[in-house]
């Protein structure tokens, strides 16, 4: 039987007081640590997309996880790499590239505090400290919910922009909003990239999952081990994904 490996999906490693706006996108910094140890512990590794990808494919097989945080908040820096670097994990950071050193717009409407995003040097030393980045559109859109010539804007751009900006191929891609459709993947392959995750819940199964439908395992606040454990290692979330 083909051993599924689940795809980590964080946003904010931040501690947010009850009552916080969508708190659920946060993961406090003792919280996310004690998920990366539970890992070492099992003796997994969590890899980068790029890195992922070989076993997504089937061409590898190991004990392995993907770990990606959507956005690039600049939380994910001061308290997410220090964990990294110290268990020799990597990730991939989705940038919103219209977005670096500013905060995230894209939440406003709905009241959701402002939250600071990584600059450009903080990118690099995300990038030299062995981290990797994707791209997540120019401005955070629903690629869904626009013309079809913007979203085809959006995910070009986004893509030369970072690739300009970090001198260095980007080939990983995540939907903003978990919003595509066969016309979407079709602008994506059109543009380079090697596979865009969603937010379907789930764990991929090698050589059989469409990477451009990767499934993720969304992490939020109040993941304990038990939970955690249940989420990546057990069918609790595949059941989810219909």
């Amino acid at each position: 039987m083909t051993k599924k490996i689940p795809i980590l999906m964080y946003h904010s490693i931040a501690k947010k007081p009850k009552g916080t706006v969508l708190r659920s996108i946060h993961v406090a910094p003792k919280r996310f640590a004690m998920h990366m140890r539970l890992l070492k512990l099992l003796g997994y590794t969590a890899l980068s997309m790029r890195e992922l990808m070989p076993y997504v494919r089937g061409e590898k097989s190991g004990k392995v996880v993907g770990l990606t945080f959507d956005d690039g908040y600049q939380n994910n820096l001061t308290h997410a790499l220090p964990v990294l670097n110290k268990f020799g994990f990597s990730s991939t950071l989705y940038l919103v590239s219209n977005r670096l050193g500013q905060y995230n717009q894209w939440d406003e409407s709905k009241h959701i505090e402002h939250n600071a995003l990584m600059s450009v040097e903080e990118i690099n030393t995300w990038l030299e400290q062995g981290q990797d980045i994707g791209a997540h559109t120019q401005h955070h859109v629903n690629l869904n919910a626009v013309p079809i010539k913007v979203a085809e804007q959006e995910i070009r751009l986004s893509k030369q922009q970072l690739e300009i900006l970090f001198d260095r191929p980007v080939t990983d891609f995540c939907y903003p909003y978990g919003g595509y459709n066969q016309q979407i993947i079709n602008i994506c392959k059109q543009n380079g990239f090697d596979n865009a995750t969603t937010i379907i819940r789930g764990r991929v199964t090698p050589n059989n999952t469409d990477p451009f439908e990767l499934p993720r395992i969304f992490v939020p606040y109040h993941t304990l081990p038990h939970l955690f454990l249940m989420k990546l290692f057990t069918q609790y979330e595949d059941t989810r994904a219909k």
